[in-house]
């Protein structure tokens, strides 16, 4: 009895369902595992019947206990609940041999036991059991075979123990407190390597708390499996996402290639390159040219997952051939991907062929190599090549499959159709700015009444050109033209039509009309563009501002076709608005134009720019226009100085509009180099005039001009008097050129004709034409003026 007593107290203390029943059927002992079983405390049990705790006919249990030594009865929680629960039962005799006391042992159903056990150690994914201080108490054979060691090597040790110190070991240390911590089920998501191997994996590991019939907390169960499969396809699917947005953030060819390289490494690969035909880095259609069978590329991107990029084997921008048999040339020529790894005969010889290949992969001697030649195919055209290479190890084992090869041809497809589109930007964008520069002026000889600088800025958010121009057009008699404009819109349209209206701007002050006369034929010419120009909306908008300065009398006319106004800084560095009459913008028609005549000090400064200086989304154009004549005010010692000045304060990194700046010092003539004379239309007075005309020539000291100067000067008075009238004006400017000008009343202006050979005329203007530089004549004021230019001698 003692015996059977003492294995009974151990069986209590190894925390079985044990209790002691004596022969009256009275509850005698109680273990605590009885209780964690039942929910019933020892005092609530003790010396209570024991068929009160069963459910159904006790006497039938109690005879079937006696009989066969077990039963499977429904026993009666404390709780309410009823479950079976396999019943063993001991007699425990006294001295004579009879039957003083029971010890009954609850258990599991014995088949239901089993079922569980085989269930748990053959588990196709690693089960383990931890006590609530992190210790193991079990483990199924697949945590063993992926921990390397039996289950007696890790029982009751504690699991930091078992396994190396790093994050994702203290990370699972952690979930395991959680658990006990909350009593709540966690999961734990891992990448690491199996201490029982070398190669990375990725694992998920669910976390639930055990307890008791009690509902005691007293363990931790996980079951962990090898989740790879679904970490790389969430890679992949996660790749794929962010390529949308960091592939073709520009339009610029080779940094849509450095994306690309840059989005691969180390994700998909250890190093990658992106080689583009020429012809693509030229914005030109992609044109690939076979050289000595082999194909020319050049390195437009790279990038490894080891600084400096030590794989590379040419550098970038460097071109290099790539012979038939290589993988790259074979993606290129056939359009589909190319895989070879080290000890493919085309990828060996490819590389001994290359010397630079061939010490890279000497370098590399004691691992192997897994490269991948994926094309970049756009809208049907082979635009170049992506180059992946992935180094095997024990560690990362897997050279490229075809789940590889359809997410590279997937971003090398989304690549290649955001670098066509930056090659066929670059071409428009290429085209768009000779054109632009085709039309926009560059140097302006032939004039001295001003000195300028200026500023083009086309709209950065747009093609890079646009409808705003400027000019500065030599006229007669010194003087000079000031010209801004501006066409609604931008790109090449709007600079077509910029170039149309400069080119009429400079017919119209060849003619050498007043500002207020040249915007109305402007203005009709505008017109009739619109009606032609095949759009369908038959409008063309467009704004100028034309200013002629004349260097001799310090006068300024002013006219503008809806134009913001232009601005004077004098010499003493005061700024004033110019008031003009802005008039309607050019197209509107039937409508006039009004001249401003202003005088400007010698030494002034002109301001004439487009709206996109002053005006913008979070300021007015008044507004803006006190910056600028902020930023002008003070001495202005160099105009280049100051448009970069003006541009600093008033505009912001990226303008949204396209911006013209011109600013004009003027100029003036000095009283000694300028001669007048008014005259009468009496012919007697053509002798007196060209004596006029020497006697000022030898004060200058331009006696070699003498007689060319005599004969334009009989021949431009003679016809005034004949066929214009009084009042007759000679003039004289002695600039860069020697400048004759004769006034009269008519307005009908000249033209050369070729006099029959009996003629007694006609033969006056084309010996003017012949013996001057360049001749014309322009309205003045009720009349009209006729002019000569010669050359002055080389030696003055």
């Amino acid at each position: 009895m003692v015996t059977k007593a003492s294995g009974a107290s151990r069986a209590a203390t190894a925390g079985e369902a044990m209790a002691v029943v004596d022969a009256r059927g009275l509850v005698a002992g109680w273990s605590e595992g009885a209780r964690r079983l039942t929910g019933y405390t020892a005092e609530e049990v003790t010396g209570r019947p024991a068929d009160a705790l069963v459910d159904g006919d006790a006497v039938a249990v109690w005879r079937t206990l006696l009989t066969h030594g077990d039963a499977v009865v429904d026993l009666r929680y404390r709780d309410g609940r009823r479950q079976k629960v396999a019943l063993r039962i001991c007699p425990v005799r006294g001295a004579a041999g009879e039957r003083r006391r029971f010890v009954v042992q609850a258990a599991p159903d014995l088949t239901e036991r089993g079922l569980g056990e085989l269930a748990f150690s053959q588990a196709s994914m690693s089960m383990s059991v931890f006590d609530t201080g992190q210790r193991y108490l079990r483990m199924n054979d697949w945590a063993c075979q992926v921990m390397g060691q039996p289950e007696e090597e890790f029982r009751h040790r504690y699991f930091p123990d078992t396994v190396e110190d790093a994050e994702h070991s203290r990370g699972f240390l952690r979930h395991l407190e959680i658990v006990v911590e909350t009593g709540q089920p966690v999961r734990y998501e891992s990448w690491t390597r199996s201490p029982s191997g070398r190669r990375m994996h990725a694992w998920t590991s669910e976390m639930w708390p055990v307890r008791d019939p009690s509902g005691e907390l007293i363990g931790t169960a996980l079951a962990a499996f090898d989740s790879s499969e679904q970490f790389w396809a969430r890679q992949r699917l996660a790749l794929l996402n962010e390529a949308a947005g960091s592939i073709g953030t520009k339009l610029d060819v080779v940094q849509t290639a450095r994306e690309l390289a840059e989005l691969v490494v180390p994700r998909l690969a250890d190093f990658a390159s992106v080689d583009l035909l020429e012809s693509v880095l030229q914005g030109e259609e992609p044109e690939m040219v076979p050289v000595d069978g082999g194909v020319e590329l050049r390195r437009t991107a790279h990038h490894s997952r080891t600084p400096g990029v030590p794989e590379a084997a040419i550098g970038l921008g460097s071109a290099d051939v790539y012979p038939p048999t290589s993988p790259p040339a074979r993606a290129l020529f056939t359009g589909s991907p190319a895989l070879a790894r080290t000890g493919d005969d085309a990828l060996d010889s490819w590389f001994a062929r290359h010397g630079a290949r061939s010490a890279k992969l000497q370098q590399a001697a004691d691992h192997d190599l897994s490269l991948m030649a994926v094309p970049l195919v756009a809208r049907g055209t082979t635009l170049g090549v992506a180059i992946l290479v992935r180094l095997l190890t024990p560690e990362h084992p897997d050279a490229f499959d075809q789940e590889d090869v359809s997410l590279a041809e997937e971003l090398a497809s989304r690549a290649a159709v955001c670098v066509d589109n930056a090659r066929r930007y670059t071409k428009e964008r290429t085209t768009a700015l000779a054109l632009q520069r085709s039309l926009l002026p560059k140097t302006v000889g032939g004039q001295a009444a001003v000195e300028f600088a200026s500023r083009y800025l086309p709209a950065l958010s747009q093609a890079g050109v646009g409808g705003d121009w400027f000019d500065v057009i030599p006229l007669s008699g010194t003087r000079v033209a000031l010209v801004v404009g501006d066409v609604v819109g931008h790109g090449i349209h709007a600079s077509v039509t910029m170039g149309r209206l400069r080119t009429a701007v400079w017919a119209l002050a060849d003619v050498d009309l007043p500002p207020d006369e040249l915007l109305t034929h402007l203005d009709d010419l505008v017109e009739h563009l619109a009606a032609g120009d095949g759009t369908g909306d038959g409008e063309i908008g467009a704004t100028c501002l034309y200013a002629v300065y004349d260097p001799v009398d310090r006068s300024c006319s002013i006219a503008s076709a809806g134009h913001v106004p232009p601005v004077v800084v004098r010499p003493d560095g005061s700024v004033q608005v110019v008031e003009v009459a802005a008039g309607p913008m050019l197209g509107v028609g039937g409508l006039p134009f009004e001249a401003r005549e202003l005088e400007v000090p010698e030494g002034s400064v002109l301001a004439l720019y487009t709206d996109g200086l002053v005006e913008a989304r979070d300021r007015d154009v008044d507004t803006g226009t006190a910056a600028l004549c902020a930023a002008l005010a003070g001495p202005a010692d160099s105009l280049e100085r100051v448009c970069d000045t003006v541009l600093k304060a008033l505009l912001p990194e990226t303008p949204a509009d396209d911006v013209a700046l011109l600013l004009a010092r003027t100029r003036a003539l000095d009283a000694e180099q300028v001669a007048v004379w008014n005259l009468t239309d009496d012919p007697a007075l053509v002798a007196n005039a060209r004596k006029l005309a020497t006697d000022q020539l030898n004060r200058w000291g331009l006696e070699e001009a003498v007689f060319v100067t005599e004969l334009v000067v009989s021949e431009l008075v003679t016809n005034a008097i004949r066929y214009g009238g009084a009042p007759i004006q000679l003039r004289l400017i002695r600039d860069r050129t020697l400048i004759c000008e004769v006034s009269d009343a008519s307005s009908t202006s000249p033209h050369l004709r070729r006099a029959r050979s009996f003629d007694e005329g006609g033969r006056g203007l084309l010996l003017v034409a012949q013996l001057t530089d360049r001749w014309g004549s322009r309205p003045s004021g009720a009349g009209k003026t006729i002019w000569a230019e010669q050359a002055l001698p080389p030696a003055l």
